[in-house]
């Protein structure tokens, strides 16, 4: 039986998409002890954090996806734009601008005088995560409401039922799957996030690897990956236990609200996005007014576009041959969920482990080629899952009548399969260009010497204290994340 010819190339990306486990694993061997007292601090620290990001999350994002699917609004789909916009801001930007503005001598108490209390520790970290995670409970939440068909509720509602009875004993019970997908989602995140705990003062894994490295304890370093990793694992083995309950559509609920109803919304969630997104976006103008553009260089947005540019080919390289072994059979299918392994390694974590790797091929220690390496590693999975989505809704017919015509298997490829499936693979490329932009933990542990990008200069100016230095980049990153925000919601448009 004759192998389809994209099998070596994917087996190939998933051997490589194993290496950081590898390494990690290499590396913790030297490690004195598996476990202490310390670790019991920073497994605390971590747990707690995670649980109320998840918390704060669903409190949030549960009442925003009945108002954004259920509720009719006064342009809804702008509205929609709006609930999700967190996403569009790294969380680490929201942290800097979030520590800066509060506090005594915060941006808000300078200008209006108004004393705030600071922000830092686990309380800090846990409302900067949650304000930028809640879109993902959601949008997951949001979906799952759309599913549904109204007529069980307005039966619920003829026998009696009142409103909201109606929510908490037909539509939730519904929805649990699609609530608790989207938790995990903020719990991956939380756990895999450096920027916030780190310029919130609060020893996580993802802090303490970065402090242990720079104290070069790779060994540390890497049993401390691995313990983080056993937690992420447990979290993604939840995540693929989740079934969606799928249901016959109906006609969709819609809610008329009245006024006061429609104000007191208004009233619950507007701070909410006002602290997510307006304090970041004034936090940034301001500076940008005090600073003006005298102090940036430029070649570092250039540096972070050059570097994103081609890793985002690269990945689309790989993830072509990685999608159609995937629909080619089971082999294909294992070795596509290998790559994802990737996605689920926090950054610090996939820095730290290629980082021992680059020391032990001194070809590759402190090059732009390693870097590039740690970005398609981790987010070859967003360009394969484009691909592979383009390649399904594409008419298989099409390849058969180009063979039967007597195309070679490769000019169908090229003539046929490549036209029909550019959309996915311009947009898979668009996603991991937009991630290798905002990636801030791979690049301060693999960036060459003296190759500065938007993320990392956000973090050598916080540590400096020069603030107002963060206006451009900060902006800039905001931005391109936006952007990223754009393509996810037309894909959702597509979908629909």
């Amino acid at each position: 039986m004759r192998l389809p010819a994209s099998y070596p190339m994917a087996l190939l990306a998933a051997l490589v998409a194993l290496t950081p486990l590898y390494v990690l694993l290499t590396l913790a061997s030297d490690a004195s002890t598996l476990f202490d007292s310390h670790n019991l601090t920073i497994l605390g620290n971590t747990l707690s954090l995670m649980a109320l990001t998840v918390t704060g999350s669903i409190i949030i994002g549960v009442p925003l996806a009945f108002i954004s699917a259920y509720v009719h609004l006064p342009l809804k789909r702008l509205w929609l734009v709006v609930f999700a916009a967190p996403l569009a801001i790294p969380s680490y930007i929201g942290a800097f601008t979030l520590y800066a503005a509060f506090g005594p001598g915060g941006e808000i108490n300078t200008l209006f005088g108004i004393e705030t209390p600071p922000m830092y520790g686990l309380s800090g970290a846990a409302i900067v995560m949650t304000l930028y995670t809640f879109p993902f409970v959601m949008l997951t939440t949001r979906s799952s409401l759309l599913s549904l068909d109204a007529s069980m509720v307005n039966a619920a509602r003829t026998l009696g039922m009142t409103m909201t009875m109606s929510v908490f004993k037909v539509i939730l019970p519904r929805v649990v799957n699609g609530i608790a997908a989207g938790a995990l989602l903020v719990a991956l995140y939380t756990l895999s996030d450096f920027g916030t705990p780190a310029m919130m003062r609060l020893d996580t894994f993802t802090r303490v690897i970065y402090v242990e490295y720079n104290a070069f304890g790779l060994s540390r370093a890497a049993m401390l990956s691995l313990q983080l990793m056993c937690i992420v694992g447990f979290l993604l083995f939840l995540e693929s236990q989740i079934k969606t309950a799928t249901e016959r559509h109906g006609r969709p609920l819609m809610l008329f609200p009245k006024p006061w109803q429609l104000g007191a919304m208004f009233v619950t969630f507007v701070p909410v996005l006002l602290l997510a997104i307006g304090l970041p976006l004034g936090v940034f103008s301001l500076w940008l007014v005090r600073e003006g553009l005298a102090e940036f260089d430029f070649t570092i947005a250039w540096h972070s576009a050059y570097a994103s540019g081609i890793a985002a080919l690269m990945a689309v390289i790989v993830a072509i041959p990685v999608a159609h072994a995937a629909l080619s059979g089971k082999a294909g299918r294992v070795m596509e969920r290998i790559t994802y392994f990737g996605f689920g390694i926090p950054g610090i974590v996939m820095g730290t482990a290629l980082v021992y790797a680059g020391l032990q091929l001194p070809m590759l220690y402190q090059t732009l080629a390693l870097l590039v390496i740690a970005y398609v590693l981790r987010f070859l999975p967003l360009a394969v899952g484009s691909v592979r989505t383009s390649t399904e809704h594409m008419d298989a017919s099409l390849v058969k009548s180009a063979r039967v015509l007597g195309a070679s298997p490769r000019e169908a490829f090229t003539r046929i399969t490549l036209p029909l499936t550019a959309r996915g693979i311009v947009a898979g490329a668009a996603l991991v260009f937009l991630e290798s932009m905002r990636e801030l933990e791979a690049t301060l542990l693999l960036g060459p010497t003296g190759f500065e990008t938007l993320s990392t200069y956000l973090w050598r100016v916080y540590e400096a204290g020069y603030f107002g230095r963060a206006a451009i980049p900060g902006l800039l990153l905001v931005v391109i994340s936006a952007c990223g925000l754009a393509i996810m919601l037309s894909g959702e448009k597509r979908s629909n």
